[in-house]
C-alpha cells in the first residue's frame, strides 16, 4: 500500500470540501497511520455540459461520475469521493463502494430573496431546482408557483437568486452547511428527500488495497439485511428449510395474502401485513419498498415473505433494485411457484412427451394478456380477465374446444378444480381468487375425472328459470325472403313452414342440430355462436331480404346492424320468453358452474336467488348480450 493515496474529485468547492470532510473523519478515527493524500481535480461530463437539464429523464446515470470511474479503472486514482446520491446504479464493472458515510442532515432548504417563506411567496413566483422530485414536492404545496430548471454549482445557483432571475432556490441543507452558508437558509422544507442525501460515498476498484481503511467509517456496517423468501403456494409444508431458517432469525416479517398468517405466529419477529389483493391494497409497492428500506437501516434482519417464488410475478426484482441502489444487502430464497405446485398437486403435467413440449407462465391481469405460442399456458392472477384471455386465445388460433382448468387455492385443503373450454370461457365471469388458469391439451389428463356440476338455467334444465311459449301470429312464406336467420332452436320449432330454397343461417351448433333434425340444409353457421359472427358474415353479402324468426325479446342489435348494411330485415317474434315464476331453488353451494342462455335467465336468476353468494361459481353466458347481463350478478 502506497504512503500517499490519490483521491479523485470533481473540482467544484462543495466536492473538495467533501474530500476534506472524509479525511477528517478518517483522522478522527486514527486510521490514517501517517498516510497522506493527493487530490486529483476533474470536471465531470455533467460539469462540462451545464446546458443539459437534470430533469431530463433520459439522462445517463453516470452523468457526474463517468470521468472519476474511468480514472479509478485506469489506475490514475486510488479512490473517488462523491455525493452518494450522484452514484449510478448499478456501479460500473470493476468499481466497488468502499464506504458510505453517515448523513447528519437529509432535509431540503429554501433560500429566497428577502427571506420570504414558501407559503408567503406571491403567486407566480419563480423557484429554481434541478430535481424532478423537488419539483413534485413544490407543486404539491404551491401549485400556483413556477418551477424553473437550473444548473451550476451551489454558489452559481445562489447568485441566480440574488440577481433576481429566480425568486427562491431549493437546495440540500447539508450542502449549505458544508459551504458555511447556513445563515442564508430561509426555512427547512417538509419534503421527502433522496434517501442518500447528505451521505458521502467512497468508491474504488474491486481489488483496492484500501478497503480496510474505509470499512471502519462505513455506515452500512450498522445496516440490517433484507431477505426475500418464497413461501410457496400456500401449504406451509412446502416452505423450504432455508426459508424457515430465515423466518426464525428475522426481526420483522412483511407478509401478504398468499402466505399463512396463522403459521407465522410461531416466530418471534414483528409481523406486518402488506397484502395487495386486486382492489384491496393494504400497501402499494412504493410503500412496501420504503418499509423494507427503513427497517434495514434500523439494523433489523428483515424478511419479505412472498407467495410462490419471489422472482415470478412477485415484484422481486423491483424490491432488489430499490434496496441495492440504496446499498442494502439483499438475499433471495427461492419458493415453489404456484404454477409448478399446481402440476404436481392436480397431476396435470405442464409438459408431456409427444403432446406438450413447451410451457409459458403469463400474467393474467394485464390490460391485454399475452398469448404465447406454447403448448401449455399458465395464467397467474387472471380471474378478472378470464373472458378477455379466452377471446385473445381464440383469435390467436386456438380451438374453441381447447380444454382449460381453473384451479383455486393451490396446495390448500380447499383446493378446487373446474374444467371448461376456451369456447365456454369466451363469455364467462369467475370471482374466486386466487386462481390459476391452465390452457392446453394436458388438461385432458384429468378433465374426464373431474366432475364440475353445472346449473343450466335454460329450458333444457330440470329447474328451468324461463318458460318458452309459441306466439300465435301469422307466419309469412319463406319464399318471400333470401335468407332466414335462426338464433335459437325455438325459432326453428315455431317458424313451422316449408323453407324451400331459401338460404338458412344458424347462430350455433345447438340451433344447427335442430335444423338438421328437420332436414334443413344450413348455408352458414356462426363460428362465434353469437350474433357477431352473423353480422360479420352478412357484411360480405349483397343487399337481401332477411327473416328473423325469434323471441319477442330478441337482440335488437342484430336486426339494426343488418339494416345498416343495407339489408331488408323482418323481425318475427314467433315465441315469448318469460321468467319461470314457478322455478324451484337449488343449493348453489353444490354447483361449480351456472350457464345463462339469455338475459331473461339472468333476470330470473337474480329474482330467485337475490343476493346469494355466487363467487365460487364459474358463470357462463351464451353470447355477448347475455354476458353483459351477467355483469350485474
Amino acid at each position: 500500500m502506497s504512503k500517499e493515496i490519490k483521491i479523485i474529485s470533481r473540482q467544484c468547492p462543495l466536492a473538495l470540501l467533501q474530500v476534506e470532510e472524509l479525511w477528517q473523519l478518517i483522522n478522527n478515527n486514527n486510521l490514517t497511520n501517517n498516510l497522506k493524500y493527493e487530490v486529483i481535480k476533474v470536471d465531470s461530463y455533467g460539469d462540462k455540459h451545464k446546458n443539459v437539464s437534470l430533469m431530463d429523464s433520459t439522462l445517463a446515470s453516470d452523468f457526474f461520475t463517468r470521468e472519476l470511474d474511468n480514472a479509478l479503472l485506469n489506475g490514475t486514482a486510488d479512490i473517488a469521493v462523491h455525493s452518494a446520491k450522484d452514484l449510478p446504479y448499478p456501479l460500473p464493472a470493476g468499481i466497488e463502494l468502499l464506504a458510505l458515510t453517515k448523513s447528519d442532515d437529509k432535509s431540503d432548504s429554501l433560500v429566497s430573496r428577502h427571506n420570504i417563506k414558501l407559503s408567503e411567496l406571491p403567486s407566480g413566483s419563480r423557484i429554481g431546482t434541478s430535481s424532478l422530485q423537488r419539483k413534485a414536492e413544490l407543486l404539491a404545496l404551491r401549485p400556483d408557483i413556477s418551477v424553473i430548471p437550473i444548473r451550476g454549482t451551489i454558489e452559481e445557483r445562489i447568485e441566480q437568486v440574488k440577481s433576481g432571475y429566480i425568486d427562491a432556490l431549493i437546495v440540500a441543507t447539508c450542502a449549505l452547511k458544508r459551504l458555511g452558508l447556513s445563515h442564508i437558509i430561509t426555512e427547512i422544507l417538509p419534503f421527502k428527500t433522496h434517501p442518500l442525501q447528505g451521505n458521502l460515498a467512497v468508491t474504488g476498484r474491486t481489488d483496492s488495497p484500501y478497503k480496510d481503511l474505509f470499512s471502519t467509517i462505513d455506515v452500512r456496517k450498522q445496516y440490517g439485511k433484507v431477505t426475500l423468501v418464497g413461501f410457496g403456494p400456500g401449504d406451509p409444508e412446502l416452505l423450504t428449510i432455508k426459508g424457515l431458517n430465515r423466518l426464525k432469525s428475522a426481526d420483522i416479517i412483511y407478509y401478504d395474502d398468499l402466505t399463512n398468517a396463522d403459521f407465522l405466529e410461531q416466530f418471534q419477529a414483528e409481523k406486518v401485513y402488506v397484502g395487495k389483493r386486486s382492489g384491496k391494497h393494504s400497501a402499494n409497492q412504493d410503500e412496501i419498498n420504503e418499509l423494507l428500506y427503513t427497517s434495514a437501516i434500523q439494523s433489523k434482519k428483515v424478511v419479505r415473505l412472498k407467495g410462490g417464488d419471489p422472482m415470478i410475478f412477485a415484484h422481486g426484482r423491483e424490491e432488489i433494485d430499490f434496496l441495492k441502489s440504496r446499498f442494502i444487502e439483499v438475499e433471495v430464497v427461492p419458493g415453489i411457484s404456484s404454477g409448478n405446485a399446481l402440476a404436481s398437486l392436480t397431476q396435470i403435467p405442464l409438459t408431456h412427451r409427444g403432446l406438450a413440449r413447451s410451457v409459458a407462465f403469463v400474467l393474467g391481469h394485464s390490460q391485454e394478456p399475452q398469448t404465447p405460442n406454447t403448448d401449455t399456458l399458465i395464467y397467474y392472477m387472471g380471474g378478472a380477465k378470464i373472458s378477455i384471455i379466452a377471446e385473445r386465445l381464440l383469435k390467436s388460433g386456438r380451438k374453441a374446444e381447447t380444454p382449460v382448468a381453473l384451479v383455486t387455492n393451490v396446495s390448500l385443503p380447499n383446493q378446487h378444480i373446474i374444467c371448461s373450454t376456451l369456447g365456454e370461457l369466451r363469455w364467462a365471469i369467475y370471482h374466486e381468487t386466487p386462481v390459476l388458469i391452465v390452457v392446453g391439451e394436458v388438461v385432458n389428463f384429468v378433465a374426464k375425472s373431474i366432475y364440475s356440476k353445472t346449473y343450466n338455467t335454460g329450458t333444457q334444465s330440470d329447474t328451468p328459470l324461463i318458460t318458452i311459449k309459441k306466439n300465435d301470429i301469422p307466419l309469412p312464406q319463406a319464399q318471400a325472403f333470401d335468407w332466414i336467420i335462426f338464433t335459437s332452436r325455438y325459432g326453428v320449432r315455431y317458424y313451422n313452414v316449408p323453407w324451400g330454397n331459401t338460404h338458412i343461417a344458424s347462430v350455433g351448433p345447438i340451433t344447427s342440430e335442430e335444423l338438421r333434425q328437420k332436414g334443413a340444409a344450413i348455408d352458414f353457421e356462426s363460428p362465434t355462436q353469437s350474433a357477431e359472427g352473423l353480422i360479420q358474415f352478412f357484411t360480405k353479402q349483397p343487399p337481401c331480404r332477411i327473416l328473423l324468426p325469434r323471441s319477442d325479446k330478441g337482440l335488437k342489435e342484430l336486426s339494426a346492424s343488418l339494416e345498416k348494411q343495407g339489408h331488408q330485415v323482418t323481425d318475427l317474434p314467433v315465441y315469448t320468453n318469460r321468467p319461470n315464476t314457478n322455478a324451484t331453488k337449488v343449493n348453489l353451494e353444490e354447483y361449480d358452474k351456472v350457464i345463462f342462455t339469455s338475459p331473461t335467465t339472468v333476470e330470473a336468476f337474480k329474482n330467485l336467488y337475490n343476493s346469494q353468494n355466487t363467487n365460487h361459481l364459474l358463470i357462463i353466458a351464451k353470447g355477448k348480450t347475455t354476458y353483459e347481463a351477467i355483469q350485474t350478478i
